[in-house]
């Protein structure tokens, strides 16, 4: 079911959170007035559930020679945050991240249709719902200046979703691939053209399980004169419903649960398969670079990987109609995390 109109608050004056899947992201999440329980129902306390609320956010830009990725986390015990840079014609990824203690250092905006998260050189604006990016910063040797706008195609929809978590948590997920960019982007002072970028963005947040994986994938790429932007993921949002997408032209197509097939040990060598037991979609992934990063604090572990590669088979849309994919760019990700 897909709840049409806006909500001023993800929870309902009782504190409890509204499931299922919306066309318009809530003006509030309200996290703060959930009455979060432990395992032998036994209320957590207020400092308990402040460590237990998680969010991220993650942005991606594609253009005709390179990726930009950018990322912040806030995992209450500190924060965590990366960009890189790929060069598509040198195959080659440049990369830089920071760790932040939890003091002044970074912030997040907990809305996701009002509000600023930033930390280090990476700042995240949300004006009704619209994203901006801001960006300037060396990374190994690359000096790279952003001022972004990603912009939906008209009547385009996010995915947006809010799913039950572990056994008595919850998480929101709102993310929209296949958007137009305006504004600017140079790499080294030479300015990028963004006539044929594409970009996507990720906002989470919520009381995730303490151990937590998940699986994605993502695509945001031109077929010809048509944009395809989708959204696959597996561990974290399939408890009543899915977060996985199709964006044709914009045009929003929910799509049923996926399974990842893949050898993590095999790394940058080892090949994908993503596929729908509905016959939805059929894919292959050969990574060409990979972003990764390994923490272990006891408390806290991550284990991380990003790949950028290229994807090949088909997709079906609602309408029955096959469309093939042939190396087209994108992303997938393995993710641990212990937080």
């Amino acid at each position: 079911m897909v709840t049409h109109e806006q909500l001023d608050c993800l929870l309902s004056k009782g504190g409890k959170p509204r499931f299922g899947h919306f066309d318009l992201p809530p003006r509030s999440l309200g996290s703060g007035d959930f009455p979060l329980h432990n395992e032998m129902d036994k209320p957590v306390s207020r400092l308990g559930r402040h460590f237990s609320f998680k969010q991220f956010e993650f942005v991606a830009i594609h253009t005709p020679r390179y990726v930009l990725g950018l990322a912040i986390a806030d995992i209450r015990y500190l924060g965590s945050g990366f960009c890189y840079l790929y060069d598509k014609s040198a195959a080659k990824l440049y990369q830089k991240q920071w760790l932040r203690p939890p003091v002044a250092s970074y912030q997040l905006g907990e809305s996701p249709w009002q509000g600023e998260s930033a930390m280090g050189p990476v700042h995240f604006y949300r004006d009704q719902g619209l994203w901006r990016v801001l960006l300037d910063t060396d990374i190994q040797g690359r000096q790279v200046r952003a001022e972004l706008e990603l912009r939906p195609m008209p009547l385009s929809l996010p995915m947006a979703l809010c799913s039950p978590t572990g056994y008595s948590g919850w998480t929101y997920t709102q993310k929209h691939n296949a958007l137009a960019v305006g504004g600017s982007l140079s790499v080294n002072h030479e300015p990028q053209p963004l006539g044929r970028a594409l970009a996507g963005y990720d906002f989470s947040a919520g009381y995730m399980r303490r151990e937590t994986s998940w699986r994605w994938a993502s695509i945001n790429a031109w077929l010809g004169e048509h944009t395809l932007g989708l959204n696959l993921a597996a561990g974290v949002n399939e408890t009543g419903s899915s977060e996985n997408v199709l964006w044709l032209d914009g045009v929003r197509q929910h799509l049923s649960p996926v399974h990842f097939d893949f050898d993590r040990h095999a790394g940058e060598d080892g090949l994908w398969r993503i596929w729908s037991e509905r016959s939805e979609l059929e894919l292959s992934f050969r990574p060409e670079a990979c972003r990764k990063e390994k923490l272990n604090l006891g408390l806290l572990k991550s284990n991380f990987r990003q790949y950028l590669g290229h994807f090949d088979g088909w997709v079906v849309d609602t309408q029955g109609k096959k469309h093939q994919l042939k190396a087209v760019p994108g992303l997938t990700e393995d993710h641990f995390a212990k937080w």
